[in-house]
């Protein structure tokens, strides 16, 4: 779906980092109208998918070091940041949106190694599918327009929330950052204890897969809450009842979970840098 804001993008936007969420960004960018002309990406490791874009305009590897950029997007691994901020800075200016959508990566951090005006951003992998969601924070001397350029890229993958308190950052990773792999889990202890219940391990694989699919496709299109689609999936005394008697016990997945986000969270605090 074309993007307004993206389609009337006139300066560059240099990718750093082309890898599966850098090159998911990227590939949603095209699809909403962005000028290709208009990216240029910076990555070491350039697959064939992103490789094949340069044939509509994107400049791979230009063979320039000097030269601010209006964007500056940051999605290269954190632990490389150090050393490739240094060679991003030259890009940089006062007047250059720095976004970056690394995890534990702080906005001082980022200002310290590249300057610029900064966004910081936590999306979450099924942006490689247009459905993720993007939790970004905005330093003080971001404008409206670098917050409405910021805004398009990154809704080009999914839904954005913006928040004003970067300490937020740790929990909202624990939570969107981190949540696709408890919902894989979900799926994967699905599957395995539907062997145990005497299912062979394909269906119950198929079985689960596609309930936790379909399950999350009737979450997002459905304007009632969580609470009130489990209630309709529940008779009193039956089949549902008794498994969420286990799963709502004590204790139960309600305190399971609290213990896994305050772990991811905590952990997030602990890389922040």
């Amino acid at each position: 779906m074309a993007n307004s804001t993206l389609k009337n993008i006139t300066g560059t936007i240099l990718l750093a980092g082309a890898g599966k969420m850098g090159g998911a960004m990227l590939t949603g960018w095209l699809a909403g109208g962005l000028n290709p002309r208009r990216v240029a990406v910076i990555d070491p490791h350039i697959s064939p998918e992103i490789s094949a874009l340069a044939v509509k305009g994107v400049a791979l590897n230009p063979d320039v070091t000097t030269g601010t950029v209006e964007t500056l997007v940051v999605a290269v691994k954190p632990q490389y940041f150090r050393e490739a901020g240094a060679k991003l800075k030259p890009f940089v200016s006062d007047k250059t949106a720095v976004v970056s959508i690394m995890a534990g990566t702080t906005i001082a951090s980022l200002q310290d190694v590249c300057g610029g005006a900064v966004v910081r951003a936590m999306p979450n992998t099924p942006a490689a599918i247009g459905r993720g969601i993007t939790v970004a924070v905005a330093a003080n001397n971001v404008s409206a327009q670098q917050r409405a350029v910021a805004d398009a890229l990154l809704r080009a993958t999914g839904s954005v929330e913006w928040i004003d308190d970067e300490s937020l950052m740790d929990a909202v990773t624990a939570v969107s950052g981190s949540g696709p792999a408890y919902v894989f889990l979900l799926a994967e202890e699905l599957a395995r204890a539907g062997v145990e219940a005497g299912l062979p391990e394909a269906l119950a694989t198929r079985l689960a897969r596609e309930t936790v699919a379909g399950s999350g496709e009737l979450l997002h299109q459905s304007e009632l809450p969580s609470s009130a689609l489990r209630q309709n999936v529940t008779s009193p005394g039956g089949t549902t009842a008794a498994a969420l008697g286990v799963l709502m016990g004590e204790p139960g997945l309600r305190d399971l979970m609290i213990r896994a986000i305050a772990a991811a969270t905590q952990r997030s605090k602990e890389l922040a840098k």
